[in-house]
């Protein structure tokens, strides 16, 4: 297993782009469905899920990262092995990998907003709730994500390279309840640049 997590380590590429538009409205789409729109771009989030994680943002982070096409060609080296306790184990470790890519870019987000003295919330992903899969490529093209990173969807909007998270986190004027009341467990902590100063993202 060691040996399997540290291929998987040695062929990962970590990336990401992050950027950060102010919310320029909020709305109904032409079916009726609560939508927020975003100042600097096409992208709009479209849902009830979205719009109730996003109640009173005045701006919302957007984050895209990848570990790269390296881990995607051993997981397709570990599909056509058949070895399938190797391949669950790296599958599990690039995963894991990924998820932490994310916290990263998470934590520029939540350092982006204290030092505009707002608060976030947790990332929130197309997919969850009744955010549409349908935004990601205006996700993806509002970060330049496929020149920069180098990640493509699929006709069902699925993502390569496959081990690529891409999220929204919303900026607000309040603490919210959603935010980590400790800095003990929070997603952020190993990459966070806010605790060594004595300050914390909750003020």
């Amino acid at each position: 297993m060691d040996a399997v997590i540290a291929r998987c380590i040695q062929v990962a590429r970590p990336a990401g782009s992050v950027r950060t538009f102010q919310v320029a409205g909020r709305g109904r789409t032409a079916d009726g469905w609560p939508e927020l729109r975003l100042e600097g771009t096409a992208l709009t989030l479209v849902g009830t899920s979205i719009a109730d994680h996003m109640a009173g943002a005045v701006a919302v982070g957007v984050l895209a990262v990848t570990i790269g096409m390296g881990v995607e060609r051993e997981l397709r080296r570990y599909s056509v092995m058949h070895d399938s306790v190797d391949g669950m184990v790296f599958d599990a470790a690039a995963t894991t990998l990924v998820e932490r890519a994310a916290d990263a870019a998470e934590a520029s987000i939540v350092r982006a907003a204290a030092d505009r003295g707002l608060f976030t919330n947790f990332r929130f992903s197309p997919g969850y709730g009744d955010l549409p899969m349908q935004t990601q490529p205006v996700l993806l093209s509002a970060l330049d994500a496929q020149r920069r990173l180098g990640i493509t969807l699929s006709a069902t909007y699925l993502m390569t390279p496959t081990k690529s998270v891409t999220a929204v986190v919303g900026m607000f004027a309040a603490r919210q309840p959603s935010t980590h009341a400790s800095c003990a467990g929070c997603p952020c902590f190993d990459f966070c640049t806010i605790r060594p100063t004595g300050r914390t993202c909750r003020g």
